[in-house]
C-alpha cells in the first residue's frame, strides 16, 4: 500500500489558480508547485495573484518580522 496515494481528479467545487498555464481550473488539473488553491470559487481562484501580492505586502509591512533590535539584521545603518 501506497503511503502518498496520487490524487489523478479534484473535487467538483474545489478551484485552483494554475502558474504555469496561468488560467483557473476546477480540480487540480496540475502539479502542486504550480498552483495556488483550492479555493471555494471560481472568482476566488481568478483573484489569486491579488490575494498573494496583498499577503506579502501584509507581511513585509508587518513588525514582527521586521524587529530592528534583532542582531544581524540587515536593516539597520
Amino acid at each position: 500500500m501506497a503511503l502518498f496515494k496520487k490524487r489523478t481528479a479534484g473535487k467538483p467545487g474545489e478551484w485552483y489558480y494554475c502558474l504555469e498555464h496561468r488560467k483557473i481550473e476546477e480540480g487540480p488539473d496540475c502539479p502542486g508547485k504550480d498552483r495556488f488553491g483550492p479555493y471555494a470559487s471560481p472568482d476566488e481562484a481568478r483573484r489569486a495573484m491579488e490575494t498573494a501580492a496583498e499577503r506579502n505586502l501584509q507581511w513585509e509591512n508587518d513588525p514582527r518580522w521586521h524587529d530592528a533590535s534583532a542582531p544581524g539584521n540587515a536593516d539597520e545603518d
